[in-house]
C-alpha cells in the first residue's frame, strides 16, 4: 500500500501589527494548518484572513488552542485547573469555529499548543479536559497529538486521533520531546531532519537523543517556518517524501485510508 501523510503547520501567529514566519510560503506546501485562536498567538483579523487563504488554498483548517499566555507564547507551565484547560480549549475552538463557517469550510482538528500540548500527553486530567472540550463539540473533530495521555483519552471517547512526527525535534526514548529548554530539543542540520521525516512516515521509527529507534505513527508531518532556512526546509521534506512514493493528503484521507 502506498503510504499516505498530511503536512501542517503553526499559522496565524502573530499579534496586532506584528507576524511570525512566512505563512503565505507555506501555505503552498500543507494539506493542513494548526491557526492560533488568541490564547498564546493570534488575533481576530489574522485569524479571519488566514481561514480565509486557507479555504483560498485548499488547506484544512484545524485549531491550535493554548494557555493564555500570550506574553510566553504559550510555552511556560500555568497552574490551571482541569476545568479552565476545558473551558479554553472549548472557547477558543469556538472563535475559530465562527471563522471558519463565515469562509465555508469547517474545523478540521484540535492541536493543543506549546506547553499545554506538552502536558496532555503527559497529563490525565488535561488530556481529559481537552477530550471533553472536543467531544462537547462534535465527534467529527480529530485530535491531533503525540502518542500518550491525549490520544488515549481521545480514542477511548471514540474520537479519531491523529499522530503528529516532528522531525526537527529531539525525542527520549519514551517518545516524549525533549524540551525547549534543553541542549539539543531542536535540530538544525537540514540532512538530518530531511532523513528523520522520510524514516518516521515510511519506516515508523525516529532515533531518540540516546540512539534508540523509536516507534512513531506518523499521520501527519509539522513543519516549520520561523526560522532562518526553514521554508526551504519544509519544501525539501515535501519533495523527498514525494519522491519517495509517499502520497501527501488531507488528515482526513490519511485517517480513512487506514481505517479509522
Amino acid at each position: 500500500m502506498t503510504p499516505m501523510v498530511d503536512l501542517v503547520a503553526d499559522l496565524g501567529e502573530g499579534f496586532g501589527a506584528y507576524t511570525m514566519g512566512d505563512d503565505e510560503a507555506l501555505l503552498e506546501l500543507l494539506t493542513s494548518a494548526n491557526v492560533a485562536c488568541g490564547f498564546h498567538a493570534g488575533d481576530p483579523r489574522i485569524m479571519d484572513a488566514t481561514v480565509r487563504t486557507c479555504v483560498e488554498k485548499q488547506v484544512a483548517v484545524g485549531a491550535h488552542p493554548s494557555f493564555p499566555d500570550l506574553a510566553g507564547f504559550g510555552r511556560r507551565a500555568m497552574d490551571l485547573t482541569p476545568e479552565e484547560v476545558r473551558t479554553d480549549v472549548l472557547y477558543q475552538i469556538g472563535a475559530l469555529q465562527a471563522f471558519a463557517v463565515t469562509h465555508g469550510t469547517r474545523v478540521q482538528h484540535v492541536a493543543p499548543h506549546g506547553r499545554l500540548g506538552n502536558l496532555v500527553a503527559v497529563r490525565a486530567d488535561y488530556a481529559r479536559a481537552v477530550v471533553d472540550a472536543v467531544a462537547a463539540l462534535g465527534e467529527s473533530l480529530i485530535i491531533l497529538a503525540q502518542d500518550g495521555e491525549l490520544a488515549d483519552a481521545a480514542r477511548a471517547r471514540g474520537l479519531r486521533v491523529g499522530i503528529v512526527g516532528i522531525a526537527d525535534r529531539a525525542y527520549r526514548d519514551d517518545g516524549t520531546l525533549v524540551p525547549r529548554s534543553e541542549p539539543g530539543a531542536v535540530i538544525h542540520d537540514a540532512d538530518e531532519v530531511a532523513r528523520r521525516t522520510l524514516r518516521m512516515v515510511t519506516e515508523g521509527v525516529i532515533r531518540s537523543v540516546d540512539g534508540k529507534d523509536v516507534p512513531v505513527s506518523c499521520d501527519t508531518v509539522l513543519l516549520h517556518g520561523d526560522s532562518p532556512g526553514a521554508i526551504a526546509l519544509a519544501g525539501r521534506i515535501r519533495e523527498q517524501l514525494l519522491a519517495a512514493g509517499v502520497g501527501i493528503t488531507s488528515l482526513d484521507k490519511v485517517l480513512s485510508g487506514k481505517g479509522a
